[in-house]
């Protein structure tokens, strides 16, 4: 099982509670990344982040100082978005923190795909930035299978708590044998089920906190044991999910999609 999250735009370096353990896998790709956006002017950064001149200023310093083998900090500290406000990495237990190395995945616009303890540094670069990248239009088409192929290897279930953004990364490459469950976390509204952006990404935050606390899914079903028991077991265990206020809501859920709203 993994389970991917989005990375947030907001970040810090933070070497003072945890070293970083590994480098990114796909390291070689985002020194390219880097190379080619170091060839940016203020005014084309700014324009290709949509962001106001101060963050642009921010990020073109970052860029043309930028080593990724230096002032490293654990992927999982570095950003500062709410879900990971939510998350609160920073008071894992030992337990926890081994749980999320070996589940969560972070999907990246720079990075690819990160583990949580491997050693980053601040960036801004979206998944949906119109980069183009050599013969590459776009970020899409630059990581194009890689980070999919990274995901699955040996596995046959992710669960997505990412955004639409960085979780079409791999949708489109989904073979039948994955079982890829989305997350809806709303409100029910004249009927209707409504998605407040900032309680979904505390959501979030929370559901992955809460898998690691409970060591949700944290072992191999054994061999004998088929497909549909193993899926039929993870519904079970993340449908106990209640924080928030938030609670599952079983009519409108689906194999592929788990709903839960808050009361």
């Amino acid at each position: 099982m993994k389970i991917i999250i989005s990375p947030a735009k907001k970040m810090n370096v933070v070497s003072d509670i945890l070293s970083y353990k590994d480098l990114p896998v796909f390291i070689n790709q985002a020194d390219r990344l880097k190379q080619e956006l170091q060839t940016y002017s203020l005014s084309e950064l700014q324009k290709l982040f949509a962001c106001n001149e101060k963050i642009a200023s921010l990020n073109y310093e970052r860029y043309r100082t930028m080593n990724l083998y230096e002032m490293l900090s654990p992927a999982i500290l570095s950003y500062e978005g709410i879900q990971y406000q939510y998350m609160a990495p920073v008071v894992f237990t030992d337990s926890e923190l081994e749980y999320v190395q070996k589940h969560l995945r972070i999907l990246s616009g720079f990075y690819g795909v990160l583990k949580p303890m491997d050693g980053v540094v601040p960036y801004r670069l979206e998944m949906q930035a119109k980069l183009r990248i050599g013969e590459y239009k776009n970020l899409y088409e630059y990581w194009g299978r890689m980070i999919y192929e990274e995901l699955i290897e040996g596995e046959n279930l992710i669960i997505n708590l990412a955004s639409k953004e960085y979780s079409k990364v791999i949708e489109s490459y989904l073979t039948p044998n994955i079982m890829f469950i989305n997350f809806v976390f709303g409100k029910l509204v004249n009927g209707k089920v409504k998605v407040n952006g900032t309680y979904a990404k505390m959501a979030r935050g929370e559901m992955v906190r809460f898998m690691a606390q409970n060591q949700i899914l944290d072992k191999r079903l054994d061999n004998n044991e088929k497909r549909k028991e193993y899926i039929s077991h993870c519904y079970h265990v993340l449908q106990s999910f209640d924080r928030l206020g938030y609670s599952f809501e079983e009519s409108l859920s689906s194999k592929t999609q788990l709903v839960f709203l808050q009361r």
